[in-house]
Formats: C-alpha cells, sequence, structure tokens
C-alpha cells in the first residue's frame, strides 16, 4: 500500500476525542486525520498491531464522506480499531485463526453504532486466538510488541487494540472481555479499559467465547473518551438475546463511599514493587475521599478457579463447536489444548458448577455488603515474553488472579493507570462494581487517572486537565430522597444502582420533621414530620431513577415505610421515604443526630458492627 503524504501540522495531536473535535471545529479534514493515523502506524514498526487494514482509498472515502464537521455525531471523524473477533463490514474475521476466517455480510451492532455516530474504522486487531488467553501472545500472526516494555507481553486477548490506542494510532479500540480481556491489556500498556456491565452493549456480531460472559468492552486514552464510546455503544438490541437496557448517564462521586480492598492474606503479587504500587494506589483513593475496607477475597478467588477449572471452557467448546471437530489441528496448540478439555465434561459437571457458583456469590455478595466498589490491582506484576514460553497456561492463569472473578459473578469493571511501580512501570489499579454500577465506577476512576499526572499510553501527550462534568437531569427520571440504608456506602445502596440510579446531591429537610429507630433484622430509620415546634431538618439523599426502574423501586418498599412528599429546607419538594406515624410508635426518637449516618456512625464507635 502506498500511502499519502503525512499532514506533519497534526503529527502532535492527541488522539482524544475532545482533541479531534476541537480541531474539526477549527477546519482539520477526517481526510487528514486518516492519512496520520496510516503514519503513525508506519512509525510503529509493529506488523503485529493489525490483522487487516483498510485499504486507503476505502479509508479516505469513508473520510471524505463525512462532509462538512457535523458536532451532533459524537464520533464524527474519530478513528478506531476494532478486535478481529467482532465483525465489521468489509473485513474478514479471522479471530486469529487463518482457516476461521469469513467475510461478514453485516457490521456487528456495536460497530454498526459506531459508524452511525462518525466513526472511520481504521481495520482488525490482533488477539489471543479465539479470545482464549491474557497474554496476548496466542497468535499465528506477529504478536503485538508492547510499547512500554519491550520483552514484556502486550496482554491479552485484546493485544492489538489495546497497543493501537498506547501508541496513539486511534483515539479507541473495542476489544471484548470474558476473563479480563479489556482490563490485563489497559494495565500493561497504561491506558484505560472498559468493562461494561454484561449485556449493555449488544455482543450481537462477535465470535462468541464464553457467550454467558462476553462482553465488548473499550480501550480509551482517558476514562472520558471511553465514557462517550459507551454511551454510543450501550443500547437494548432485540436481536441479542442477553441485551439489557442500562441508563448510561454520568454520575458524581458519593459523598460518603467505601472501597473494598483484599485483606492484607488475600493479597498476591509477583513482586514488592507491585505491592508497593498498589498500597500508594490506596493512598490516593483515601486523598480522594474513600474509606478502603479490607475484605475477604476468598469467595472472589474461588470463583476465578472455575473459569478454566470448571465447566465454563465447554462453552468456549460451544461457540465453534462445528469448526473444532472438523479443525482442531488449525489451532494453536494452547488454544486447542484449552478447548479441547471440553470433551472430557459432561452435562452434571455443568449443573455441579452452577450450583458451585451460586453458593460462592452469595459469600462474594456478603463480602461486597456496605461497599460501593471493590478496588483490585489489574495485574499482580509483571509478565515478560520468556516465562509465558516457558510457562504458557501458569503464567497466563496468574495473570487472571484480580480479573477471572468478574463477568462470572456479574460485575462491572473499569481499569485505570494509577500509581507507577517504583522502576517507572505500569500497573493500574481496577475498580469493580455490581450490575449497573458502570457510572459510579467512572465517575471515582476518571478521578484517580486523574491524580497520576502521567502521560498519556506511550505517548508523550500529557494527561488532559479533569474538567467538571455538568450532570445533565435526564427527562422523565424519578427524583426519590432515602434517609437510611439505601444512602450510598451503605448495605441496600445497590438496589438503586441496579435499578439505574444516579446519586444528585445531598440535601436537608424542612425543619419540622423527627427521626426515628425502627426495629427488624436490617435497623432502619423512619421519617415522620412531626410539627416546627416538635421537629428538626434531617440529611439524606436525592437520587434519580429511570421510569421503570422506579417502579420496580417502588414496589419493594414495605410497611411502616412509604414513599410520599418530603419537604426540603428551600421550601421544595419531592418523592422520598417516609414512616407511618403507627409505625414509629414507641421506637427511640434519634433527630438529635441529623442524619442516619452520624447516628450509625455513633453506634459503630461504641459498639463495632452493631449496626449497618
Amino acid at each position: 500500500m502506498t500511502m499519502p503524504a503525512a499532514m506533519t501540522d497534526i503529527t502532535a495531536l492527541p488522539f482524544t476525542i475532545p482533541a479531534l473535535r476541537a480541531a474539526y471545529a477549527a477546519g482539520l479534514s477526517p481526510r487528514a486525520v486518516a492519512e496520520e493515523v496510516l503514519r503513525r502506524l508506519e512509525d510503529a514498526d509493529d506488523p503485529g498491531i493489525f490483522i487487516s487494514l483498510a485499504a486507503w482509498d476505502e479509508l479516505e472515502g469513508a473520510a471524505v464522506a463525512l462532509g462538512r464537521y457535523d458536532a451532533s455525531r459524537p464520533l464524527w471523524g474519530v478513528p478506531v480499531a476494532i478486535k478481529d473477533n467482532i465483525d465489521a463490514r468489509g473485513f474478514a474475521t479471522t479471530a486469529a485463526c487463518q482457516s476461521f476466517a469469513y467475510w461478514p455480510h453485516d457490521d456487528a451492532e456495536a460497530v454498526a453504532r459506531l459508524r452511525s455516530a462518525g466513526a472511520l474504522i481504521v481495520g482488525k486487531t490482533n488477539l489471543d486466538q479465539f479470545a482464549t488467553g491474557l497474554v496476548g501472545v496466542r497468535t499465528p500472526y506477529p504478536v503485538p510488541k508492547n510499547p512500554l516494555m519491550p520483552g514484556h507481553v502486550p496482554g491479552g486477548s485484546s493485544s492489538g487494540s489495546a497497543t493501537a490506542v498506547s501508541r496513539g494510532i486511534v483515539a479507541f479500540a473495542l476489544g471484548t472481555d470474558t476473563a479480563g480481556s479489556g482490563r490485563v491489556p489497559a494495565a500493561y500498556n497504561n491506558i484505560v479499559g472498559l468493562k461494561p456491565t454484561f449485556g449493555a452493549i449488544s455482543a450481537r456480531g462477535m465470535v462468541p467465547a464464553c457467550r454467558t460472559l462476553d462482553c465488548v468492552s473499550v480501550f480509551a486514552h482517558t476514562v472520558d473518551d471511553a465514557w462517550i464510546a459507551f454511551e454510543v455503544l450501550a443500547a437494548p438490541d432485540p436481536a441479542d438475546a442477553y441485551s439489557r437496557p442500562l441508563p448510561a448517564g454520568p454520575a458524581s462521586i458519593p459523598p460518603s463511599f467505601r472501597i473494598g480492598v483484599p485483606r492484607r492474606e488475600d493479597r498476591v503479587f509477583f513482586d514488592a514493587a507491585a505491592e508497593a504500587a498498589f498500597e500508594a494506589s490506596e493512598k490516593v483513593a483515601e486523598e480522594l475521599g474513600a474509606t478502603l475496607v479490607p475484605i475477604d477475597f476468598a469467595p472472589f478467588f474461588e470463583v476465578g478457579t472455575l473459569l478454566y477449572g470448571g465447566p465454563w471452557v465447554a462453552e468456549r467448546h460451544a461457540g465453534i463447536r462445528s469448526f473444532f471437530s472438523e479443525h482442531a489441528g488449525d489451532l494453536l496448540s494452547v488454544t486447542r489444548d484449552i478447548i479441547g478439555r471440553a470433551t472430557h465434561l459432561s452435562a452434571t459437571d455443568a449443573f455441579e458448577g452452577l450450583y458451585r457458583l451460586k453458593a460462592l456469590a452469595v459469600r462474594a455478595e456478603a463480602a461486597m455488603s456496605g461497599i460501593d466498589m471493590l478496588m483490585v490491582p489489574s495485574v499482580p506484576g509483571l509478565c515478560w515474553l520468556d516465562e509465558v514460553a516457558a510457562d504458557p497456561f501458569g503464567a497466563n492463569a496468574r495473570l487472571g488472579t484480580y480479573t477471572n472473578f468478574v463477568n462470572l459473578l456479574d460485575l462491572s469493571a473499569l481499569a485505570v493507570p494509577a500509581s507507577e511501580r517504583l522502576d517507572g512501570r505500569p500497573q493500574g489499579v481496577t475498580f469493580i462494581g455490581r450490575s449497573g454500577a458502570d457510572a459510579v465506577l467512572a465517575a471515582f476512576g476518571r478521578q484517580m487517572h486523574g491524580a497520576t499526572g502521567s502521560t498519556l499510553g506511550a505517548t508523550a501527550w500529557p494527561l488532559p486537565r479533569l474538567e467538571e462534568r455538568p450532570l445533565e437531569e435526564p427527562r422523565d427520571w424519578m427524583p426519590v430522597m432515602v434517609f437510611g440504608a439505601h444512602m450510598s456506602g451503605l448495605p441496600l445502596n445497590h438496589e438503586l444502582i441496579r435499578e439505574g440510579g444516579r446519586l444528585v446531591r445531598v440535601a436537608r429537610t424542612a425543619p419540622d420533621y423527627r427521626l426515628h429507630l425502627l426495629g427488624g433484622k436490617l435497623p432502619r430509620p423512619g421519617l415522620v414530620r412531626g410539627g416546627a415546634a416538635h421537629g428538626t431538618s434531617i440529611e439524606g439523599e436525592i437520587w434519580l431513577v429511570p421510569p421503570e426502574g422506579f417502579g420496580r423501586f417502588v414496589a419493594g418498599v414495605m410497611a411502616p415505610l412509604a414513599i410520599g412528599t418530603v419537604w426540603l429546607d428551600d421550601g421544595s419538594s419531592v418523592k422520598g421515604f417516609i414512616a407511618e406515624t403507627e409505625g414509629v410508635r414507641g421506637t427511640p426518637d434519634i433527630s438529635g443526630y441529623g442524619s442516619w449516618r452520624r447516628y450509625i456512625t455513633a453506634v459503630e464507635a461504641r459498639q463495632p458492627e452493631a449496626v449497618r
């Protein structure tokens, strides 16, 4: 392919979405960006990044077809790469196996949404064959080079997508994530990796690894860029049986939030530098306002062993069953050995695995009780190419220590660059939340990344200054004020997050309310209006909930609590939790604390764990 001459005036342009938008608004053409993409790829001198690349005339044609700059299209002219197990019209899908290759008639739903938003699809990126691996070297094509650590694995399975972003060749790239393939490469390439809630992004048009676990993931330079892409991609798809709606609006950081971290005895690191980097990241999280809570990680690690040591390996076989039966010899030996284990599994094994997962999920949820999110090292340490050559299975398995359990437990995750190791090499941390917690993870993750002061990926581009993001109230969403265990950082807050709830602000009632302590298995407060002479102002949180989620949330409210009108200290009103007068008769009055949070803090100071 003959490349056109590069546009020297954009050689230093960071390929972040805001920078591209500003350049386009100032007159830059998408054709010039397409030229720069190819120049940067040539400079990278890495034949392992792409399996297939758009021909220049096709890329130029797509750029010219965009016409005049259209700010209403959120990805207008943004160069994007696609992992080669996701269909993109005009490119063969290989899944890194030549004899499997086919030419799709249509784009995958995710790719179609990118094109509709104005993105320029540059090409298809390399991967661990059939997305089976976390190292990024299980490919018959040249292995992508780690741009930051020569001789080190690039991370997999989304190796090409991560290195394309890290080198600044594209603004963002699609990967996939089943066991950590959207997070491990992000850590080793100093970029952001967003593993969304399962089903939030349609997986239709993706070669399955484990269909009940697979997620389309996003690699980007910043959390904000990943979130812009996510807002384009996240949408229900009636043709995908596993698709589910997920409100994708931004969220604010809760005023009081608790992050679960592994207990000292549960921590796994390859070396002291990795441990020190994570401890430094913990300090940053605390400086940003988090309360760190050491929790039992044993159930999470046990879940992780099920992915390759349990019956889920049979799901990898199910995804390519016909091809495997006829062309097993065409696979790399390591891929063939892993997928071939399925032939020794039975339906009984599958059910026993499901029973085991269910039991462990109960323990994992108990460990997360009262926790807003988890924070773990994205990887336990470094992994060199010669280590993988000497022990291909063991090295790969160790990389999944903090990633393998996430998809099996239906959790969301966001990997971000964080405190570097003492040797200057990247490691990163991953924030993990319940299903639907994507926006909360992004709100805190962007603050964590912003505190690093690092450059973007392997480029010399400085991390952009963190801009405050306005929180626009979505139309038709319902506000609800909560005063007890549904507040951020408390045991029932996940019920609001599960329904797509978004924290708006902390607020106080008018000065004529009383707060009572209700009994029951989970102690809770009851708010009643007591009159100006007998009341006080009580603190709570106002959340916005989508209409359908609001209905489900309210349906779960049981007497003596109810949803009614709550008057605020500014004279406005909002729907919120109130208690029936008869239900609080004879119960302790705790109004003097001014809020449920201050009450439980006081009680815990006297009797730890007495009430949460």
